[in-house]
């Protein structure tokens, strides 16, 4: 019998002994679940999907962290990530000071550019100086998407376009992005500049746009032909690679995976059910899976629909995995267990999640803050 587990927030000060402690569906919600004897760790900083807070849900903006020791590598950088990384325990003993904590964060990725996923980059960008980072012997490493370059078509179902925004740089990459944040703060970091020495942010943190291998078709042929993961970064630790994922109309957008010396974690970003995800997926130890609740987007826009609700509502049900085709995505990849996360709605009970999965035989649980899995733990269920 699959079990079905619904794992919820883990105290920081009790982060590094908690060992695993799950509940099946109906239980109450607080419990645990980490392995203190596995190098390699996943930590959940945020599990809620979309340009909202769900009218304050806890939940937060998608964001999770890997963790390989002492370092630290934080995938999307959603709502409320940089509280929940030091409500983990991720941060170092001097954090609390406020002029420490983000030593061990080495490297961080964005899965594609939509604004739940970096809402909370600026904040590495303009606090991490303050907290930590430049006190790193090598910069910080963020790796995301480079410039779809053309506008995406006007979906069919719209009747009229709107004014564009920055219709001189419409679909900037991480780069152009980064500089453009550092622009809107210039007030402020010139002042800390001229004022307390502070350096200037590119001399601790460096940003890599991810390099498409040659030959791949552009948007306007598929947003996610089929291909085979590329690696778009290593260190001592761990290797990363990359597939485009269909998450139309934005491109490029990522599914990631983490080869850590104690097993494979997968992200699958934002997407629908498509060959690469199952591709990149495959024989992981966990995949991180985003999820959408079909009833939900369809009752957000009750009939009769305007123009913009039925385009929306296609984004919502084309773009996205819905719950009854995650278990699907697990079985055909043969994962080892399956984490739902970046949930639409974050407002839709644990029980109801997992009653709604079907077609995979392992674990199932759902990625709330501050869900830990411990690697060589997920290798032993």
């Amino acid at each position: 019998m699959r079990k079905r587990w619904t794992l919820r927030g883990l105290c920081a000060s009790t982060a590094a002994s908690v060992i695993l402690m799950a509940s099946a569906v109906g239980a109450e919600q607080g419990s645990e679940t980490s392995d203190p004897t596995s190098e390699t760790e996943l930590v959940i900083l945020g599990g809620g999907a979309g340009r909202t807070s769900y009218g304050g849900d806890p939940t937060g903006g998608f964001s999770a962290a890997v963790v390989v020791g002492e370092d630290r590598y934080i995938v999307d950088f959603g709502r409320g990530w940089q509280e929940r990384y030091y409500e983990a325990g991720l941060g170092n003993e001097r954090a609390h000071t406020g002029f420490s904590g983000l030593e061990g964060l080495k490297a961080g990725f964005v899965t594609h550019l939509h604004s739940d996923h970096i809402i909370d980059l600026p904040r590495l960008l303009l606090f991490g100086s303050t907290e930590g980072l430049r006190k790193r012997t090598d910069p910080v490493v963020i790796v995301g998407p480079a410039s779809r370059g053309d506008l995406p078509p006007l979906a069919s179902n719209l009747e009229r376009e709107e004014r564009l925004v920055s219709p001189e740089n419409p679909t900037p990459g991480i780069k152009s992005t980064v500089e453009q944040i550092f622009a809107a703060y210039a007030s402020d970091l010139n002042d800390n500049i001229r004022d307390s020495g502070m350096p200037h942010p590119d001399t601790y943190i460096e940003v890599r746009e991810i390099a498409l291998p040659e030959g791949t078709p552009g948007p306007d042929v598929s947003v996610a032909p089929e291909m085979a993961p590329f690696e778009i970064y290593r260190d001592e630790n761990i290797s990363v690679s990359a597939i485009l994922v269909d998450h139309a109309p934005m491109y490029p957008s990522y599914a990631l995976r983490f080869e850590t010396p104690d097993g494979v974690i997968v992200f699958s970003g934002d997407t629908n059910m498509n060959p690469n995800l199952v591709e990149i997926a495959r024989d992981a130890d966990i995949l991180v899976l985003e999820v959408i609740s079909t009833d939900w987007a369809n009752n957000l826009f009750p009939e009769p629909r305007s123009s913009a609700d039925i385009a929306k509502l296609h984004h919502l049900l084309e773009s996205h995995t819905p719950v009854e085709e995650v278990g699907q995505v697990a079985a055909q990849a043969n994962v080892g267990r399956l984490v739902l996360s970046h949930l639409a709605p974050a407002t839709v009970p644990d029980e109801e999640w997992l009653a709604g999965v079907s077609g995979f035989e392992g674990e199932v649980l759902v990625g709330r803050p501050l869900l830990r899995l411990g690697l060589s733990e997920a290798n032993n269920p």
